[in-house]
Formats: C-alpha cells, structure tokens, sequence
C-alpha cells in the first residue's frame, strides 16, 4: 500500500479489529509505505528505505513507519534524504542517515505549548507517549533525539524571523544582536527621541555545574539577546572578588552580593536590559549572573550594559533605570571603558539620567528620592521603570527546567522564550497604548485645575521657579530645585534674633522693665504651654505615674509665669480674677492669658508694646516646623500602608503592623493639632483676618498623603462617610474651644473636597503660608 508524502499523518495510527475488540495499530503493519521525493501518487522505481525502524513523532503520538527516499533518476532534483524529509514537512534528528523525524506541526505545537503556557519538554514529550498508548504499551524512546529537533528548529525560526540565509553569504554573516529584531528635532520635541532602558536581575534563573560548552555549545551564539559567550566568560576570568560599599539604605541586592550560597552553580542568576517603557528585550542586554550583583562582573551592570549600547545610537538621549543606580552609576565611565574592546565604549553622560523604577525608590534615602526620580525627569511622563518584572515574572515558570540544561541549550531556550515575550509585546502595544492615551487625558482634565490653582496662588514665584527647573533639565549638575531646604527658621533660631536685638538696644541705653527679656518672657509662656499639651496625652498606666511629676513642675512654671505677667501684662491680673477655676482644676487646663488671648485693647495698653509681634514670629516658626514634621510623618504612613499591604500576612503580622501604623498616626494628630494651635493664634493676633495670618487653616480633611492608594479604591460613599467622620471630631474640639469653630462655607468645601477627588493634591504639600513670601521652601511634583 504505497503512498506519497501528502498521506495525513493523522491517520498514522489506527484501530483493527481482532474479531473480539479493537485494538490500536500502526499503519506500518497494514503495508503502508511513504514514498520521498515524488509527486503524491507516484511511484518511484527504485525506492530506497532510510531505515527498518523509523520513527516520526506527530501531535497524536509517536510512531514507526516505513518511508523510502528517492532513488531513481529524479534523485538529483530530490536532493538528499535530509532534504527529501524536509520537503515532506519531515524535521530530520540528525544530517547524517536519519532514522528519526518529527513533523512540522509537532514542533510548531511545542514551540506555542513551551512559549505560552511553559510547558516542560519532559511533560510534552510523556503526553506524546500517552496519546501513542496510555495502557503501558512498548513505545519507541525518542526523548533526546526531540530534545535535539526542537531546539534547532527554534534556532532556524529565529533565523528566518530575523531575515537571514537568504543571500549567498548565509547564516555565517549573521551579526551579534541581529536576530533580535532626530537628532534634529526641536527642544520642544526632544523628548520624543529618548529611549528608556531597565535594567535588573533575576537570581530564580540559576543553572547547576552541569555539561559544558564544548559539549552544548549554542546554536545562536551571541545573534539574539545574550552577550557573546566566549568574550564574556573571558571577561569574567579577569575579575576577582569585590567588596561593595553602599551608601545608601535598603538595597537588597548590594546584601546578596558575594553570597556564599552559589556553590554547586555555574551561573547565580541572569541579569538583563529592557525597554523600560515597552518591556522588549533588548540585543545582546542579557548576561548570566556570578555569585550574586557583584558590580563589575555582573554582566548587565557593565558588560551587558556596554553589549547592549552597541545597537543603540551614541547621540540618542538615554534614561537608565535601575534598582540600585544610586551605587551604580559612580565611575561608570573609567568602568565602562576598561572593558574588553568588543564593548568598549564612551558613554556620553551629558545626555543621560540616571533613575530609580518607582516602587523600589521607596526602600532608598531622601537624597536618592530628589535625585534619581522619574517624577523630576523631563520626557518621563508616567514611566515608572517596574517593567522589567513583568518579563521577570513571564520566564520564572521555566527556571526549574533550564536551571538543569548545559549552557548552549539554556542560552538558546532563553533567547527563543524572550523573541516570543517580545512578539507578544508587539502585538497588544497599539491596544496598549491606546488605553494609556485615554487615562492620560483623563488624568490631564483631574490634575489641570488643581496645578492652576496652585500656580495661581504663587504666581510672583512661578517664574523663578521655571527658571531653576528649566536650568536643572537642561544640566542635571545644576541645583535641584525639588530638593528639600529648609529656609523657615525655627523657634530657637528666631528667640536667637529676638534676643540679639534687645541686647543691642540694652547696649544703646534702653533700660528694660525687668531682668528677664520680653523675648524670653513670650518664650517662656510658650514653653508652659507646651507642658500643659504634654500633660493632656497621658494615657497608659507610666504616662500616668509620670503625670504627678509633669503637673508639679506645671504649677511651677504657671507660677513664675504669672509673676512676669503682673510686669508685662498686667491685664491677665485682672482676667485671672474674674476666672472662676472649677474646685480640682488641673494645671493643663488652666487659663495662660497669652498675649495672644488677650483682646487688641488689652495690648494696647501693655507696659511693653511688641509682646504681640514677638508672639507672632514665634508661632510662624511653630507653623513652619508642624508642616515639615507633618509631612515626614504622612510620608513615612504612606510607606507603612504599602508595607502592610504587600508583605503582612496572618494576625501576628497585621497586628504588629497595624501597631506601627497607630503609633504613627498619633504623631500625626500631635503635629497638627500643634499646627492648628499655632494658627488659630496668629489668627487671633490678626483680630480675625485671614489674609493677614498668612496661614492656611488646616482641616482634617487637608491631612492626607500626597497620593494615597486607599482613597483612590475607595467609593465616593466610602469617601464620604470619611469626611463627615473628620468634620465631627473636629466639631468635638471645637465645641472645647481648643480650635475656632468652622463656617458653613468651609465645611461645604471641606465635603466637596472629600467627595469629588481625593485624588488632588493636599495644600499641605504644595505652600507653606499664603503671605507671598513662603518661609518654608518645600517644592514636590
């Protein structure tokens, strides 16, 4: 029963019946025959049997056949039995007398099995021997000679992807990276021509001593994204071990670095390059790891870096990210150009930034936030830098496998699973992009009120501030103006002035009242005040014991507190006489009479004018100090709820957790409540008019995270059972008199604030006063 190669191998196997049951059978033992290198349906007069017993694998299982090559006088145009096979759609094992094949469709289904769902080639190869038979029958063992196909195959597609044998030069012409597949613009337009590149490693993709590359050499050798063997593993003889000095906090992969624990691995991990923006693998950007990140045998750090530069154009501007780029980036120049030549390169630093992906700069240093953040980069946009994980996450399925292969069949499994993840990438990025177009602009429309209103209110600083920007994207050497600066002075620095000032005028002839300064006499009844807030936070069982002793030196203080007000402000004398104290009063809640407490007519009346104006710098420094201690503190929740959320997991942790997040959220409330102390002070110096306290009032609703990933989740109702929860506490406090009441005004703003975009950024985080003349200079996009 001869029969041409057009016969469908899916009726290679069969069922015939015994005369009791049906039992499966090769089509060999009914007489097929297939005939290579005719036309279907012609017979070749003197047929040629390649072997007795050869084996084709198909998608329903593994079988023998009997296949004959061409041997007649069309043997020429036939070609060779290799070649006959592959015109058959027949992948032969070997060039050499093949006695085993594997159809087209097999290997195109295990290529789509491996690169999608990451199935092993152990379970694809044992689910072929289930379809062949499934009750424990004697099947042919073809696994290595499978193993063999498939992986030349993926190199022969890859080589047809990349457009290569079809010239007379052939593959051996073939250059480093080439498988893997403006500078006149304006200033305005720049931004368009810069190309972000991640980098990062993977310690999952380790591989075991095991083979070597004179028995498993790469098909591909350095033409897809790996760097080229030889010259790395020569590179790498010359490096020696190297202690690591990090500056900064938080970097765990300084920590792995000269690891003991590599023993029994040629190769610790894999570190790559991508296309920060899109997540494509990038050429030659990919080099094994060699006991941990050691910075200059880390093959991605340096040599990858260089190898993957080499495909990009000099004068195109770059931004590299990176976990550890704070450490990285030092010397990276006199580094770079003392590698091997074939990577040698100068790098143009003027034209490159370097940066921190967006989540991991949370674990780094404030110096790292200001300097190395995506948010200060011009051209950024919202890039966050955390791609590369995603294909991190796409080729740890196969680390188990790859992990026990020699070094050329990890090297080429790798490279065809990352050309697949960049084909993928490929085919979703117009949808992609597209929905990140249209949550841009929605985002534009949120944002753009909030960002005028802002500019509005500062507008005699904007251009300044344009200016200092501008100056810094154009030379990041130039000062950062997003840096934090502390330019407010504080309580103790501006006592400094005031008492300056009285000595001079003691010194010009200006006989005092009394021995203590007017100065110190206002610092002194801060101080009390003070003592009288710490009092009112004792809560547990020692606070209370301590209690006794802060309430004795309390009275002390109010006593000689009242002995300097008989001199400077006689009038407390006569408020503390119409004060009927309840029987048991305390000393914190007694009455201080500041100059602050008393009415305009009462000071102007006072033995020594200014006492009020002295009051009045005094409590600018608290309100400057309360912001900057308030925002550290919403800063550092910020990072206690992300930790929460990602790594506490069970009650012990949660509670521990959770016990840090209270904690903190006490030191939140005692600095605004120290703020809103301050400036219902200076408001009352003021006689009421906001315009000349300088101050904004502060709400609860105010006192928020610069951007807080809970609120955003949250539903508007959610929201606004938030707010209405913070309007009646504060309504408790005022109802005690310790904060001035709200209008009506204020809390319809302070709901449709809570209700319609939380998303907006507090003006806690964006102005210090409201005076024109910011004395805290706290700048943050």
């Amino acid at each position: 029963m001869p029969s041409s190669p057009d016969f469908p191998p899916v009726l290679l196997l069969a069922q015939r019946w015994t005369g009791v049951f049906f039992q499966s059978s090769c089509l060999k033992e009914l007489g097929l025959r297939i005939q290579l290198g005719h036309l279907p349906r012609e017979r070749c007069s003197t047929p040629r049997e390649l072997h007795p017993k050869f084996v084709i694998l198909h998608t329903n299982g593994i079988f023998e056949i009997a296949i004959d090559a061409c041997d007649c006088e069309h043997a020429l145009s036939a070609g060779s039995d290799k070649i006959q096979l592959l015109r058959a759609g027949l992948f032969p094992a070997t060039d050499d007398r093949p006695r085993t094949a594997a159809t087209f469709e097999v290997l195109d289904e295990w290529m789509v099995s491996t690169l999608q769902a990451k199935t092993t080639m152990y379970d694809f190869y044992k689910m072929l021997e289930k379809r062949t038979d499934n009750a424990g029958g004697c099947v042919p063992n073809r696994y290595n000679a499978f193993i063999q196909m498939s992986q030349e195959y993926a190199h022969l597609q890859m080589l047809i992807r990349g457009g290569r044998g079809h010239d007379s030069t052939g593959m051996d012409s073939t250059r480093p990276g080439q498988l893997a597949g403006w500078e006149n613009a304006s200033p305005d337009d720049q931004y368009l021509y810069i190309i972000f590149l991640a980098l990062d490693a993977c310690f999952r993709l380790k591989r075991r001593m095991v083979s070597s590359w004179a028995k498993d050499p790469s098909l591909s050798g350095g033409w897809a994204y790996f760097v080229e063997s030889p010259e790395y593993r020569e590179f790498l003889m010359t490096v020696t071990d190297q202690k690591e000095m990090s500056t900064c906090s938080g970097l765990a992969a300084l920590d792995y670095a000269n690891t003991k624990f590599a023993r029994g691995y040629s190769a610790t991990g894999v570190g790559m390059g991508v296309c920060a923006r899109h997540e494509f693998i990038q050429l030659n950007g990919v080099g094994d790891l060699q006991r941990g990140e050691r910075y200059v045998a880390f093959g991605i750090c340096k040599h990858g870096f260089a190898s993957l530069l080499r495909h990009i154009h000099h004068r195109l501007r770059k931004i590299i990210s990176y976990d550890i780029v704070c450490q990285w980036w030092k010397r990276l120049k006199s580094r770079l150009a003392k590698l091997p030549k074939l990577v040698r390169l100068r790098i143009v630093l003027a034209i490159c930034r370097f940066v921190i992906p967006k989540l991991h700069i949370e674990g780094h240093t404030l110096l790292c936030k200001v300097s190395f953040s995506l948010n200060l980069v011009p051209g950024s946009a919202q890039t966050d830098g955390e791609g590369i994980e995603r294909p991190w996450a796409n080729i740890g399925r196969v680390a188990s496998s790859t992990g026990e292969m020699g070094p050329g069949s990890r090297e080429d499994t790798l490279n065809n699973h990352w050309a697949w993840w960049n084909w993928q990438k490929l085919l979703g990025m117009a949808e992609r992009l597209r929905t990140r177009l249209d949550h841009a602009k929605t985002e534009y429309a949120a944002q753009l009120e909030a960002f005028t209103t802002f500019s509005t209110q500062q507008e005699t600083h904007v251009l300044r501030w344009r200016a200092m920007v501008e100056a810094f994207e154009a030379d990041g050497t130039q000062k950062n103006p997003y840096a934090v600066e502390m330019k407010a002075l504080t309580e103790a620095q501006v006592l400094l002035c005031l008492e300056q000032e009285e000595s001079q005028r003691a010194e010009a002839g200006v006989p005092g009242i009394h021995t203590v300064s007017p100065s110190s006499f206002v610092a002194a009844a801060l101080e009390v005040e003070d003592q009288q807030w710490n009092s009112k936070k004792a809560g547990t069982t020692a606070q209370e014991i301590n209690l006794i002793a802060l309430r004795r030196d309390l009275r002390r203080s109010i006593r000689r507190l009242r002995t300097l007000q008989a001199t400077y402000t006689p009038a407390v004398i006569l408020e503390l006489a119409k004060h009927q104290a309840p029987e048991g009063e305390q000393p914190e809640n007694e009455p201080l009479f500041l100059p602050s407490s008393l009415s305009a007519a009462q000071r102007a009346v006072e033995p020594v004018h200014g006492l009020a104006v002295i009051e009045d710098q005094l409590r600018d420094a608290q309100c400057a100090m309360s912001l900057v201690l308030l925002r550290n503190q919403l800063m550092i929740k910020a990072r206690f709820l992300l930790y929460k959320r990602l790594h506490a997991r069970h009650q012990g942790a949660n509670t521990r957790a959770r016990t840090l997040v209270v904690r903190n959220e006490s030191k939140i409330r005692l600095h605004s409540e120290k703020y809103q102390m301050a400036h219902a002070a200076k408001l009352r110096l003021a006689n009421g008019d906001e315009a000349k306290c300088g101050w904004r009032k502060l709400l609860e609703t105010d006192i928020r995270c610069m951007e807080d990933p809970d609120d955003l989740r949250k539903s508007a109702v959610e929201r606004k059972k938030k707010m209405d929860r913070c309007l009646a506490r504060e309504d408790m406090l005022r109802a005690t008199g310790e904060l001035p009441p709200l209008t009506a005004e204020e809390k319809e703003q302070a709901r449709r604030n809570a209700s319609e975009n939380t998303c907006e950024v507090s003006w806690i985080w964006t102005c210090a006063g409201t005076n024109g003349t910011n004395d805290l200079t706290f700048r943050s996009r």
